[in-house]
Formats: structure tokens, C-alpha cells, sequence
């Protein structure tokens, strides 16, 4: 069965640090792209980074750039998202989906986690 699962979600003050896991079951992680996205209450999903597969070029959303960091395991079937200096306006759920094609649009992303909650606040 294939399967994404994330972790690493939680609550943390504003300008601290969470990672993300994102790791896959029945299938290579590194044959695929992988996507972040994250989707806060009442707002439209938004592609927040995302990693090719093999040489691994990534891409960011200009909210997150320079912030955020995003990188592969291979040999924990892993995809990472190194998430630093939050702002509260990075709550959210936030999902990790394979796919492709590396994108920042969720459409074209075949198989997607159950998603985890990050919630920045004092």
C-alpha cells in the first residue's frame, strides 16, 4: 500500500524551529517529487516548497524563502521541511504529497500524507 505520513507538527512560540517529516511506505520516495503545502483555517491550500527527485532541486514560496528548507533521506524513504524563524502566519496544516511533476500547484501530486498541525503562538 502506498502511503505518506508526516510528523513533526506541534506548537512553538514565534521565531522558533520545527522539522517535518514526510516518509513513504511501498514505494521509493526519490522516483518521485515531493511537495509541501499547507492549508490554515478558512484560506485556499498553498504550495509552500517542494524537492525534485534525484539531483534534488527545490523551490520555495517567497513567504517561506529563507526560512524554510527542504531535503531528502534516501535512506530513510524521508522528505524533510526544516522550518525556522516561524511567524504565526505560518499556522497551518501543513501536508506533503508525491508526484511527477515538482510543482507548487497540488494538482498534479498523486498521493498525498494526512497532513499535521503547526501551530505558532505565545
Amino acid at each position: 500500500q502506498l502511503q505518506l505520513v508526516e510528523s513533526g507538527g506541534g506548537l512553538v512560540p514565534p521565531g522558533g524551529s520545527l522539522r517535518l517529516s514526510c516518509a513513504a511506505s511501498g514505494f521509493t520516495l526519490d522516483d518521485y517529487a515531493v511537495g509541501w503545502f499547507r492549508q490554515a483555517p478558512g484560506k485556499e491550500r498553498e504550495g509552500v516548497s517542494y524537492i525534485n527527485n534525484g539531483a534534488g532541486s527545490s523551490n520555495y514560496a517567497d513567504s517561506v524563502k529563507g526560512r524554510f528548507t527542504v531535503s531528502r533521506d534516501n535512506a530513510k524513504n524521508t522528505v524533510y521541511l526544516q522550518m525556522n524563524s516561524l511567524k504565526p502566519e505560518d499556522t497551518a496544516v501543513y501536508y506533503c504529497a508525491a508526484g511527477f511533476i515538482a510543482t507548487m500547484f497540488g494538482d498534479f501530486y498523486d498521493y498525498w500524507g494526512q497532513g499535521t498541525q503547526v501551530t505558532v503562538s505565545s
